[in-house]
This record gives structure tokens, C-alpha cells and sequence, in this order.
């Protein structure tokens, strides 16, 4: 058994901790809004304290949210926690078993051919696509110019050529389209039905099926099938393409070609299913992370017109005039507008949390916690800690440049803003998501105003939990912008 507390007291055992009252048989499982499991597990933190339990079932979870535990739990992965058992079976049966579902030996092999594909140098070789998708955001809101838009659906867009152009070397040019594409169709089956799945305690036997149930059953594993042999024909033309260009061994175009030549170094241990498998996690983990980032900032910045005015005189001074980031070197240029995008992350994290499974009997803060248990760490409390963020609950970037109104300490408000995990587990994709991030909401800035963001009834967008979290209904129209005239701007 190992501790991660320091307190020579016994631990409590799991079931004396505070939680909410569960009903019989279903425990808290009607308690807890499917959409909005996030907020319910907050809610009761506030009153029950920063760890208690719940019963989902017959089955006993630990929530914590105090950091310095949070923090711990991520860092013992993989060695005493690990995904869930359940989430692993369920992704490996359709096909998405990449790094962020898997597990022990799988993980372990599977990790540094991931890591080496998403590393900043790698980035820096994928930077002319981002900035070809990047332009061709700008083209179409160029034409869409005064409609109102659905602000979702058009980051969707962007983030699925963006990641299906590196994840599979092959661009679905969906922003120069209103129809669906082949592939984006079958993900669009496949996804929800595997948030829904791994949400369910238990899978149903055949015989209690309904008819209905039989039938979508049988059209979820033909999309399985067509991706399956999707990504198949895209690793095999990507073994073309190396043999034709052995250069791209070492400087690849995209992310396929980067674990394609992981997988083909002698004693990498990984083989085809790992090389699919992640490519499809990318699809999975890069598409709505990422857009639903860019919807929150892009709505926090609207209604915050001081930091919004602030981002765009530095955009428009870095860029001189162009359309958008040109290089690589710029975004290290834009101080400001990475300063509004952690502020977004604090507030809106698109994954507000984490579910280990603990691997052996172990302690958590001062809770014994059995083999197989499930811990969900909520990553959000902290970063709304009044102790360390003044006026938690306000869009204040400032936070993070320094100066006046900074965060005291600032090693100390990044250890609590967890928005891509911590310890080894840490997001591997971080770095692309963040440059996809600033490329476009630097391009929106130095191109267009800002006519509206909102909700239909107006206020606060709702929040969504589904795979990440989301912002409900947002809509935005755009009126293009005479941009700054600079002797030497490029690309404008």
C-alpha cells in the first residue's frame, strides 16, 4: 500500500466520508444530470468539502478537488492509477485505443512514439498546414460577413481539418463545404455512442435488447468498419509516401507519417492497431477540446471589451498589417493574447475532470481507497480558489503577465490550473491545441470586428458535458476590418 499523505493517523475508510444521500439500489446516478455532471459534482464539493463520496449503482466513488490531492492522484498514473478499466475495454473494442484511454504495458509502448509525433519541434513542421486551414477560416468567414453564425459549428470546422489533415495526411477541406465528408459522418456516429457507452455502468446482454437498440447496434459497427478501413488505407499510402520520400522519416508533414516511422524503428514494440488506434484518439480528444476553447475564449473576449481591445492592439502590432500568425516565432510574440487564453482554460476548462482507477489498495489525502475504486478529481475548485485567484470567479488575464493584479506566486496558481492533466498522463497534444488556439483567434482579431457573440435568450452560455464541456447555443456575426496598413506586412 502506498500513502499520499503525510498524517501519521489512520486513513478513513472510503464509505465514513460525507456524500450525498444516495437512493436505493441507483444510489446518486438520478441525482446526477447526464449533461451537466460536472456542475452536480461541484455543487456537492461546495457542500460536502473538497473530498467525499458517491454512489453510482451498488458502486462507491471518491471526488476530490482539493489541488495538492488532485495533483497527486495525476501523478501516480500509471503506476497506481489508471483509466478506467471499463473505458480501455470499450476503445479497444472500437478501434480508439491510443494513449489517452490505455493502460499499463499498452501506455508505456505506445508513449514514445506519441510524444515524439506531438513535441514542439514536430509542431513547428506541421505550421504551414495550420497555417493554410487557418486562411481558409478567414476566407469563408469573409464570405459569411455580416450572418449570423453558429459559432460551434464553425470551430468544428477549422479543428477537423486541422486534425484530420495531421492525423491522417488527408484534408476534409470541410470549411469550403456545407455537406458532410465520409469520415466526419462516421465520427460523428461513432463518438457519441462511445461517450454514451463508457457513461453506462454496464453493457445490456443481447436478449434484453430492443429491436431498435439491435438495429443501431448493427449500424454503429459498420461505421467502426469504415473507419477501421479508412485509417488502414491511410497508413498503407503513408508507408508509400515514406518509401518514395525517406526524408520524411525525419521531418514529417504530419502526425501519421511521424508514428508510422516511430512504429517502423526497430524495437519500437508498437504496430499498426497502436498507430490507428491514436490516430483516431487525436480525431477524438483534438476536434471538440479544442473548438469548444475557441468558443469559450472567443465569448469572453466579446464581453470583456478592455482585454479584447488590448489583444487586438498587440496582434496588430506583431502582425503589421498581415492576416494572420506567419511563423511559428510570432505566437511567442503574443503575450497577451496567451494570457487571455489561460484565463479561459482556468474558468473554462473543456475537460473539468479526470476519473482514475486506483490499481492496488492505496491512500488519497487521508482515505484509504480499495483496488479498482474510482477517484474523479474535478480540476475546476482550484482554479477558483479565492485564496489564490482574487475574485475567482472574474475573466481577468492580467493574472498571468504580471504587474498589477497578478497572481501571488505564480508557481503556485499553475499547479492549480490543471487544464491538460498533470504527471506523466499530461496531455501529449497540448502544444498543437494551443498554437491552433492563437492562430485563430489571432487571425479573428486582426481581421474582423466582433459585431456579436451570444446566446439566443442572452447570458451566460450554458455548459455541456459530453466528451469535453461546451458552451450551448452560441451564435456570432462578423463585419471585416479595415486592418492596419504597415510597409512590409506579409501576407495581407
Amino acid at each position: 500500500m502506498s500513502l499520499a499523505t503525510t498524517s501519521t493517523s489512520a486513513p478513513r475508510p472510503l464509505h465514513s466520508l460525507p456524500g450525498p444521500t444516495p437512493w436505493p439500489l441507483l444510489g446518486n446516478a438520478p441525482q446526477v444530470p447526464r449533461g451537466r455532471f460536472h456542475q452536480q459534482l461541484e455543487a456537492w464539493a461546495r457542500r460536502y468539502g473538497d473530498i467525499y463520496q458517491l454512489r453510482l449503482g451498488p458502486r462507491r466513488y471518491l471526488v476530490v478537488s482539493a489541488p495538492d490531492v488532485v495533483g497527486s492522484v495525476l501523478r501516480r498514473r500509471p503506476d497506481e492509477f489508471g483509466r478506467s478499466r471499463r473505458m480501455e475495454e470499450i476503445t479497444r473494442a472500437y478501434g480508439f485505443l491510443g494513449l489517452f484511454s490505455a493502460g499499463g504495458e499498452t501506455w508505456r509502448r505506445q508513449r514514445p512514439m506519441v510524444l515524439g509525433g506531438l513535441d514542439p519541434s514536430h509542431i513547428r513542421d506541421y505550421f504551414p498546414a495550420l497555417l493554410d486551414v487557418t486562411a481558409r477560416l478567414r476566407t469563408r468567414w469573409e464570405r459569411s460577413a455580416g450572418q449570423s453564425l453558429d459559432l460551434q459549428a464553425e470551430l468544428t470546422r477549422y479543428t477537423v481539418d486541422v486534425t484530420t489533415g495531421l492525423a491522417f495526411g488527408h484534408d476534409l477541406r470541410t470549411l469550403e463545404q456545407d455537406g458532410g465528408e465520409a469520415i466526419q459522418d462516421h465520427l460523428n456516429v461513432v463518438l457519441p455512442a462511445l461517450y454514451a457507452r463508457v457513461l453506462q455502468p454496464l453493457d445490456l446482454p443481447a436478449w434484453l435488447r430492443t429491436p431498435a437498440q439491435r438495429r443501431a447496434e448493427r449500424a454503429l459497427q459498420g461505421h467502426l468498419q469504415a473507419l477501421r478501413e479508412a485509417v488502414a488505407g491511410f497508413i498503407a499510402r503513408t508507408r508509400t509516401d515514406l518509401e518514395r520520400e525517406p526524408a520524411l522519416r525525419e521531418r514529417p508533414r504530419n502526425l501519421i507519417q511521424a508514428l508510422v516511422a516511430a512504429r517502423d524503428q526497430p524495437g519500437s514494440g508498437v504496430c499498426d492497431e497502436d498507430v490507428a488506434g491514436n490516430v483516431l484518439t487525436m480525431l477524438l480528444a483534438g476536434e471538440d477540446t479544442t473548438a469548444n476553447t475557441l468558443a469559450w475564449l472567443v465569448w469572453l473576449l466579446h464581453s470583456h471589451p478592455q482585454a479584447l481591445a488590448r489583444a487586438r492592439e498587440e496582434v496588430d502590432t506583431v502582425l503589421g498589417g498581415a492576416a494572420g500568425v506567419q511563423s511559428a516565432a510570432q505566437l511567442a510574440e503574443l503575450p497577451w493574447l496567451d494570457a487571455c487564453v489561460q484565463e479561459t482554460l482556468r474558468l473554462k476548462p473543456a475537460g473539468p475532470l479526470v476519473m482514475a482507477q486506483s490499481l492496488r489498495e492505496t491512500v488519497v489525502g487521508d482515505v484509504l481507497v480499495p483496488s479498482d475504486a474510482i477517484v474523479v478529481c474535478l480540476l475546476r475548485p482550484a482554479a477558483l480558489d479565492a485564496r489564490t485567484f482574487a475574485q475567482p470567479e472574474r475573466f481577468d488575464p492580467q493574472r498571468w503577465v504580471g504587474g498589477a493584479g497578478a497572481v501571488h506566486a505564480m508557481g503556485s496558481a499553475k499547479r492549480q490550473v490543471m487544464a491538460f492533466g498533470a504527471g506523466p498522463r499530461m496531455c501529449p497534444g497540448r502544444y498543437l491545441a494551443l498554437a491552433e488556439v492563437k492562430l485563430a483567434a489571432a487571425m479573428l482579431l486582426a481581421c474582423f470586428d466582433i459585431e456579436e457573440v451570444g446566446t439566443p435568450g442572452g447570458g451566460e452560455p450554458a455548459e455541456h458535458m459530453a466528451i469535453v464541456m461546451a458552451p450551448v447555443g452560441l451564435r456570432m456575426r462578423l463585419r471585416p476590418r479595415r486592418r492596419p496598413a504597415t510597409a512590409g506586412a506579409a501576407g495581407a
